[in-house]
């Protein structure tokens, strides 16, 4: 089959409107969650510790702390589950994959410096 046909398939496919966040950002992702006949929004907040992939099968993926214990959850960007991305904070780091929080404890595990944004007076 032709590459033109795969990409007018997966155009389709794509979200209305990308989310815009990068690694190092702290994110609330909230997914549409189907328990038994009834359905509810779930919200996971962490920090984007990496994304991968291009175009229908980019993923991202979120760390938080939870009770103590790390947990990670990679979500696909284009999927129709995940109802939206909220950017609490903007992160300033210098890596495309911060896999090295997952080395950390306590507060540092959670500490990414905050990107400094000008502001108009």
């Amino acid at each position: 089959m032709s590459q033109s046909i795969f990409e007018k398939i997966e155009s389709e496919q794509y979200r209305k409107e990308p989310a815009v966040f990068a690694v190092g950002d702290t994110v609330k992702v909230h997914t549409r969650v189907i328990e038994g006949e009834k359905e509810r929004i779930q919200v996971f907040a962490g920090i984007v510790i990496g994304r991968r992939g291009h175009g229908i099968n980019s993923t991202f993926t979120v760390r938080r702390i939870s009770y103590g214990e790390g947990v990670e959850r990679v979500f696909p960007v284009h999927s129709p589950r995940v109802e939206k991305v909220v950017v609490d904070r903007q992160g300033s780091v210098r890596r495309a994959k911060l896999t090295y929080l997952r080395q950390r404890i306590g507060k540092s595990a959670t500490a990414v410096k905050e990107k400094e944004t000008r502001r108009r007076k």
